[in-house]
């Protein structure tokens, strides 16, 4: 593992006019289950389908219709709480949350209070290289979703899809161990890599497959400390939701500026009501939608259409020895078996593609530091010119083994090996045939580097005693002999000679 130092969470102060807030947070995040149907039918959840396509008998409240559980959905979600390292409920049950709206046919939304799958797990949020802090999940239970109310397309009606009716949630609830909006923000930046890692939820925020309801609160130095010592959320303040947030710099802009709300009312001798707010990214402000209910107010009651789920040991036990190896054991893989810093590691490992893409490479050319260095510098910096990912990647991780290896082989220089990936990334190729075609091996004839040397030596006689002054403007030399050579001279060898010939 890396050896990495957890911090005890730093609050985020905020200076009022009388008094320093901190902040305290926590985050429900609802995570769409990577599966082709839907929880409690066979509907289709492909995304981007036309409106009222994607919905069966059961999702749009048939009468007579009964829900029937998908195993698939289950199976994932005890997949997502193994990766975090949570106790798995062998018991479970699903309950009927009671609210009326246009988008739920129901009447009901299916979800899981009492019993969930999932009971208290951990995630270590990466703030910094070898830093490192520890939320505390409190639960994972499944639920349904609800359709979508559409307001702007007629001045005077509202419609409403219901595609996205009884698709298979994962809501990941924290404890408000979160500090700070850039802490928020780290979160679901890990909670994402994990799910992506796990193949739970494809993590895609821009479709909504995966968002977040962020509860705000502020108290005063020291609240927080009495309450993780006594459990008592009297501590604490008021907790404001900011509802569906689906973007991570939006997730810490709202934060900020519900603070300062908060924090104003406080200290002009106001309080706080429990509400759920929406935030505006236009005005940078939230705004009240509703009261913020309890679990009384939704009459919640087991469902009774669908048995309690009792699941066995073994099975839960295959599923975990089926886990893929997840981002914070492949970054300490990388940094031991490669060498490699915790920063490159890190970057390397923020995708599953790329830590793949990386691994071939450093597996071909046997050499992890030179590998990480092309990989995070040449190609990932030119796909991003391109507004590509590594999915698109032009260049194979054969091909770019190939240019390495030929670097280490001193058939061309470091240089020249830029030429080359721009060949290969622009109109494909083998490195090797590549140079050869193009004459583009690395000139180590010593007597021709020494020519070229004595010329530029002998053509700039002020800049040698420059040089016999101040050794660091020998890399004038080095430079003049490279372009004479067309950055085919050995790097090395044209060093050693200038030095040699400068007396240096």
């Amino acid at each position: 593992m890396l050896d990495l130092t957890y911090e005890t969470p730093k609050p985020k102060v905020i200076a009022g006019a009388k008094h320093d807030w901190e902040l305290v947070i926590g985050m429900e995040v609802h995570a769409q289950v990577a599966s082709k149907a839907k929880l409690f039918s066979g509907g289709s959840t492909l995304f981007g389908a036309e409106p009222n396509s994607n919905v069966a008998f059961v999702d749009a409240a048939m009468p007579g219709m009964l829900p029937v559980i998908n195993e698939f959905c289950v199976e994932q979600a005890v997949r997502t709480g193994l990766g975090l390292n949570a106790e798995i409920n062998l018991f479970s049950a699903f309950d009927r949350k009671n609210y009326f709206y246009p988008d739920l046919p129901q009447g009901y939304q299916i979800s899981q209070l009492y019993h969930p799958i999932v009971g208290e797990g951990e995630i270590l949020v990466d703030m910094a290289p070898g830093i490192a802090r520890l939320v505390r999940v409190e639960r994972i239970h499944l639920e349904q979703d609800a359709g979508k109310s559409i307001h702007d397309m007629d001045p005077n009606m509202s419609f409403v899809d219901l595609n996205r009716t009884g698709v298979a949630l994962m809501e990941i609830v924290s404890r408000p161990d979160i500090r700070g909006p850039e802490e928020a923000a780290a979160y679901m930046v890990k909670l994402r890599q994990i799910l992506r890692y796990l193949g739970t939820c494809d993590g895609n925020m821009q479709s909504g497959s995966m968002r977040a309801d962020v509860n705000v609160s502020v108290c005063l130095p020291g609240a927080y400390e009495k309450f993780r010592e006594t459990g008592d959320f009297g501590h604490l303040g008021t907790r404001c939701e900011l509802k569906n947030m689906n973007s991570m710099r939006f997730i810490q802009m709202a934060i900020d500026v519900e603070a300062r709300r908060q924090i104003a009312i406080l200290e002009a001798g106001g309080t706080i009501d429990q509400e759920t707010r929406l935030y505006d990214p236009d005005k940078n402000e939230t705004r009240s939608m509703r009261s913020k209910e309890e679990a009384h107010d939704y009459r919640y009651f087991p469902d009774p259409d669908l048995l309690p789920l009792e699941i066995e040991q073994a099975w839960v036990d295959d599923i975990k020895a089926g886990l893929p190896e997840l981002p914070d054991a492949k970054k300490a893989r990388f940094v031991k078996d490669f060498g490699l810093s915790e920063y490159d590691a890190s970057v390397l490992t923020a995708e599953v593609p790329n830590a793949v893409f990386f691994e071939a490479v450093a597996d071909a050319c046997k050499d992890g530091k030179l590998a990480a260095n092309w990989v995070i510098n040449e190609l990932f910096g030119r796909l991003k010119k391109d507004d590509a990912d590594i999915t698109d990647s032009p260049v194979s991780p054969a091909q770019l083994a190939g240019i390495i290896a030929l670097i280490k082989e001193d058939v061309i220089s470091g240089k020249i090996a830029k030429d080359v990936f721009e060949i290969v990334y622009t109109e494909g190729g083998d490195p090797a045939v590549i140079v050869e075609e193009k004459g583009l091996k690395q000139v180590t004839d010593t007597g021709a580097i020494e020519a070229a040397v004595d010329e530029i030596i002998a053509a700039n006689p002020a800049q040698v005693e420059k040089a016999k002054q101040n050794p660091k403007l020998a890399g004038w030399f080095v430079g003049q002999v490279m372009k004479s050579t067309g950055g085919k001279a050995n790097p090395k060898a044209v060093n050693d000679l200038v030095a040699a010939r400068l007396g240096l």
